[in-house]
């Protein structure tokens, strides 16, 4: 066995890697970016290795420098983690030639199935079946938009050598085949280094289901059941689960023979990951193998009682696999969800900046918490915006559905915006409940997943309102209330709240010993009987006409935040003179929703736009994201250019 590894990355798989290399006597390296100097994967090795500026390409991707750092600190062997260069051939290679080994399977394994083309050609040798399309070296755009025409719309467009949800297209109608193609290999070019692209069938209401092999210097092949990732925003995965529901035990030992039948293809060495579209008639084809760790294989460690890592290093080490086919068993149901900055009303952008409160569920036999960030951390631009993965264990899948819902309502970030009330929306619907799985999920159950709310409901007004009293200086606070004399009324206070799109007013009634008796919202005739309030740490708790309502409570400076499992609001403290000033300001200008890289500029000054066009693309985490035209109008001047960084709410266009 190693006695000493380096991570080739970063975040909460490092961390994730470091914890069982810990728990099997292994010394770790980290390698860091200058932006990561404090990050909690450096702090948790044994030691460290600064390899560059923050962006990816100066750092985590220069594989030199990781090289250099491994035979420096005297690292036996190279852990990858995902992404970034865990399914680079030339890395592995490269690792070979100084005399490291690469905890993966051989460079060869990882070029034939890093090519989504090759992958596929090699399938269909192997007997494994696969999706409709064209997989073909021509790129010509002409010849592809004919191929797209001979499979038949919607078809989508997919980088060859992506991944992660990136370089993905779908295409409905003839006429958007063109301008889908060039974004698509223009992000598969940024992300990937490889523009190539192929063109799939879509398949309509699919699966994404993947399974888990593992093989090993023996020659030795096994498959630790599947695990479905239908549940997409953006072709990325946000919930996960194992075992896929509704599979019978002989599809399921279908899936796991082609999975194996795919590995043993390319001699495959390690955790390899092979993933099926499932059609609505029970048929699946192949799409892809990840030759690297997942994301989402908590959940099959938690169904499986293994540790993932540990396999991998003792195969890298040249043991054999732990155990057999026959020796594998599923036990129960688990969930993961990604928890994310970003904010689902504004299309999933990512959200940056720092993490001022962060609480996250306890963990236990049935809760696991894997992440890379503390309170106090920053959300970056430069990398992925996941905050945590929660992953959650129950006796079936009504279990674990129960148990997800009661840790996200423990689970509180504040500063950036994220998708925790998404996800638990998402577990609520019918559809995920009824394990009525596709990658349009969140499509079908739009009108069910995005708030339409504009403003809090009233327990919520009233538990700040109550937070705010306790807090008021003591000048004018609880004590100094009582004091004073009133004909034929107690003592009120009046606070004021605003958020996003909403301003409410909100009056507290207090009785004789200054505690609030009441709450009623200006403008509005029903008053709440207050019996009892408590606060305590980050909580606040008010007994209301036979109700208790509760919320985690976090306040910075005039922000404030409430949080609990039917709802999340942020909003200020606004005090009467700044009420006075709050005026709705119609601007004529369009401002970047998030910090980026201007990549294309569709228009000019004096061009007339209509609402809905595309006005110009930004790049933010290697994902392109359109700026369109909100009304009719005419530009008036473009603010910006190709090539420009941009930060978020910066002019982009002014208009006439």
């Amino acid at each position: 066995m190693f006695k000493k590894i380096l991570i080739a990355n970063r975040g909460e798989i490092a961390c994730r890697i470091i914890k069982t290399a810990r728990k099997m006597g292994i010394q770790t390296v980290a390698v860091f970016s200058e932006a990561d100097a404090k990050a909690q994967h450096v702090l948790l090795a044994d030691e460290a290795c600064c390899i560059g500026p923050a962006p990816a390409n100066e750092s985590y991707l220069l594989i030199d420098k990781i090289i250099d750092a491994a035979l420096k600190f005297g690292a036996q062997a190279i852990h990858p983690g995902y992404g970034f260069l865990s399914e680079n051939e030339v890395f592995a290679t490269r690792c070979l030639q100084a005399g490291i080994v690469f905890i993966g399977p051989s460079a060869e394994s990882i070029k034939m199935m890093g090519s989504k083309s090759q992958a596929k050609a090699l399938m269909q040798k192997a007997g494994v079946s696969l999706t409709p399309g064209y997989h073909g070296v021509d790129q010509s755009p002409a010849l592809l938009a004919k191929e797209a025409a001979k499979i038949g719309f919607p078809v989508l467009i997919k980088a060859s050598a992506g991944g992660g949800g990136k370089g993905i297209r779908r295409v409905d109608k003839a006429e958007d085949f063109d301008s889908a193609l060039v974004s698509c290999q223009r992000e598969a070019k940024n992300a990937f280094g490889d523009e190539q692209v192929l063109v799939e069938k879509y398949i309509t209401q699919p699966r994404h289901i993947e399974v888990q092999v593992f093989g090993d210097s023996f020659g030795n092949f096994v498959y630790l059941f599947e695990r479905d990732c239908s549940v997409q925003r953006r072709h990325q995965k946000v919930i996960e689960e194992a075992p896929a529901p509704g599979i019978s035990q002989q599809t399921r030992a279908r899936l796991g023979e082609a999975a194996v039948a795919a590995a043993k293809s390319v001699n495959y060495l390690g955790a390899g990951t092979v993933e099926f579209i499932f059609s609505p008639e029970g048929e699946f084809y192949f799409m892809e193998m990840n030759t690297r760790l997942q994301v989402e294989h908590p959940v099959t460690e938690m169904i499986t009682g293994l540790d993932l890592v540990e396999w991998q290093l003792r195969i890298a080490s040249h043991e054999p696999i732990p155990l057999n086919q026959e020796s594998l068993t599923i036990k129960g149901h688990a969930i993961e969800a990604r928890i994310y900055a970003e904010d689902p009303q504004t299309g999933f952008l990512p959200s940056i900046g720092p993490l001022l409160h962060l609480q996250v569920p306890g963990e236990s036999a049935n809760v696991r918490i894997d992440t890379g960030v503390i309170q106090g951390d920053v959300v970056s631009p430069y990398y992925d915006p996941m905050i945590a993965k929660l992953i959650v264990w129950g006796e079936d899948r009504e279990s674990a559905i129960a148990q997800m819902h009661h840790s996200l309502s423990e689970f509180h970030v504040v500063g950036v915006a994220n998708n925790i009330r998404f996800i638990d929306q998402i577990i609520k619907t019918k559809s995920f409940a009824n394990a009525a799985l596709s990658t349009n999920l969140i499509e079908y159950e739009e009108n069910n997943l995005f708030d339409k709310a504009t403003e809090p409901q009233a327990e919520f007004l009233m538990l700040g309102a109550v937070y705010e009293w306790y807090n008021l200086p003591s000048i004018r606070g609880p004590g100094a209330l009582q004091r004073g004399w009133r004909l034929n009324s107690n003592a009120q206070v009046l606070f004021t709240f605003k958020g996003k799109g909403w301003m409410k007013s909100i009056c507290l009634f207090l009785g004789d010993n200054g505690v609030p008796t009441g709450f009623k919202i200006i403008g509005q005739e029903k008053t709440l009987v207050i019996s009892n309030w408590e606060l305590g740490h980050n909580r606040v708790s008010v007994d209301y006409e036979g109700n208790r309502f509760m919320a985690h409570v976090v306040a910075n400076q005039n922000a404030r935040y409430l949080g609990n499992e039917v709802g999340r609001w942020t909003y200020s403290v606004i005090s009467l003179s700044d009420q006075l000033q709050i005026k709705e300001v119609h601007s004529g200008e369009l401002r970047a929703p998030m910090p980026g890289k201007v990549v294309v500029v569709n228009v000019i000054n004096g061009q007339s736009v209509k609402k809905g066009e595309v006005l110009m693309v930004m790049e933010a985490m290697k994902m392109e994201h359109s700026i369109i035209a909100p009304m009719d109008g005419v530009i008036k001047s473009c603010l910006c250019k190709v090539g420009d960084q941009i930060a978020e709410s910066a002019d982009l266009i002014a208009f006439q």
